[in-house]
């Protein structure tokens, strides 16, 4: 670590409370700071709330993980969430597209074989810039998209970018074992739901979000 990078991470600890950061928000700050090779990176300024694309593309772009809601076999039909990892890119080049590792060990794999109606939800409070507010709170943004969760062809160039995005943002899966044949699904997006002020849910479509404004979005390196 250089002196600026010392010098970033003392402010960063001293202004902590000033700032609102929890303790994961501090983390997330020195993880994308240096991120995984040891590079210094920057955060992507949060967009306004009245641009709806760019604030969802950014909350979905940032977060590692949420829950992925299928339709239970098991349960007899019954809403089934599970929390999954996920990746819609490398950085700076998030399609939007949540994209997933998931083995038929697990039910929601299960589940989308058997009937693909899926919804997946992220908040931005795992972040760490909701600062002392709540989660439900309307300025502390939570997305949820709804579509089909379809399994990818393995063969296919999508399925090559998927691995990457995913094995980029969760490095240990690609030591997951092999017997238990993980394969890659994505959401295939029909319809979201974004809140992220006071009003209620912004009005946005499948194609507002995967083609926003692409110089609101995504990591500066």
């Amino acid at each position: 670590m250089n002196l600026f990078e010392r010098t970033v991470l003392g402010y960063i600890l001293i202004y902590r409370e000033m700032l609102g950061l929890n303790k994961v928000g501090l983390y997330l700050i020195c993880l994308l700071m240096w991120g995984s090779q040891g590079r210094l990176l920057l955060i992507p300024t949060k967009p306004e709330p009245d641009d709806a694309a760019a604030s969802a593309r950014w909350l979905v772009s940032l977060n590692f993980w949420g829950v992925l809601n299928t339709i239970s076999v098991d349960l007899g039909g019954a809403p089934f969430g599970n929390v999954v990892s996920f990746s819609d890119g490398l950085p700076n080049e998030g399609s939007g597209i949540p994209y997933f590792y998931l083995t038929t060990l697990d039910p929601t794999a299960r589940n989308a074989l058997e009937d693909e109606k899926a919804s997946f939800t992220v908040s931005e409070y795992p972040l760490g810039t909701c600062g002392r507010r709540d989660p439900m709170n309307p300025t502390c943004s939570k997305i949820s998209l709804t579509g089909k969760l379809k399994l990818v062809d393995e063969k296919s160039k999508e399925a090559e970018f998927a691995r990457n995005a995913l094995f980029s943002k969760h490095p240990e899966m690609k030591d997951w074992p092999e017997d238990h044949n993980f394969q890659v699904f994505k959401l295939e997006i029909e319809n979201i739901f974004l809140i992220n002020w006071f009003g209620g849910p912004k009005p946005l479509t499948v194609e507002q979000y995967l083609h926003p404004k692409m110089n609101n979005v995504g990591f500066i390196l």
